[in-house]
């Protein structure tokens, strides 16, 4: 699903293209413009609780770091649970860890082990859906807990670094919900 062109537009708007960052030939897209207009941000929230409501969600989680701006006011609109995924050893108390693969290494990702109920319905969201690995390892930690996964959110998807084919496996059939493809 893809956001209405009125929305999209307003969205894109409010995304800037900062070129050369982290690194030369990278174009980073600056979501904080977005955080900053109050109309922007309250649409793109309004946005992932209609999604919350259609999957019928009891915990929204928010991947770090981005995720968690977006997901936690999502959480408060929808009436539903929020939880972070977070880098491994930024938790306290007994949590679960995944293990994800990066261009040049490894990298883990944890969950409070207590964070679900089974059965709790999940959305996962973020600001940017890249490689996928940081998502599907999210999804992978959600499961492990016992909770179903409905559902990944993002707010913009790159689309040429194939993060989506990444995911489809582990998605088994629930729907990866891009507001924006580019």
């Amino acid at each position: 699903m893809s956001a209405p062109d009125g929305l999209r537009e307003l969205l894109l708007s409010r995304i800037a293209d900062v070129p050369d960052y982290p690194k030369p030939g990278v174009v980073f897209k600056d979501i904080t413009p977005l955080l900053a207009d109050p109309a922007a941000f309250g649409a793109l929230t309004d946005a992932f609780a209609g999604m919350c409501e259609r999957h019928g969600v009891d915990k929204v989680v928010g991947l770090e770091a981005r995720g968690f701006i977006l997901a936690a006011p999502v959480a408060v609109r929808a009436g539903a649970g929020f939880v972070p995924v977070r880098k491994a050893g930024k938790l306290p108390g007994t949590t679960l860890r995944q293990a994800y693969d990066l261009e040049y290494g490894t990298a883990e990702v944890e969950v409070h082990a207590d964070a679900f109920e089974p059965g709790d319905r999940v959305l996962v969201i973020d600001d940017v859906l890249a490689t996928g690995g940081t998502a599907d390892a999210s999804v992978q930690l959600v499961r492990r807990a016992g909770a179903e996964v409905v559902g990944v959110a993002v707010l913009l998807e790159l689309g040429f670094l194939a993060g989506r084919e990444r995911l489809e496996a582990d998605l088994k059939g629930a729907p990866l919900e891009a507001l924006i493809t580019v």
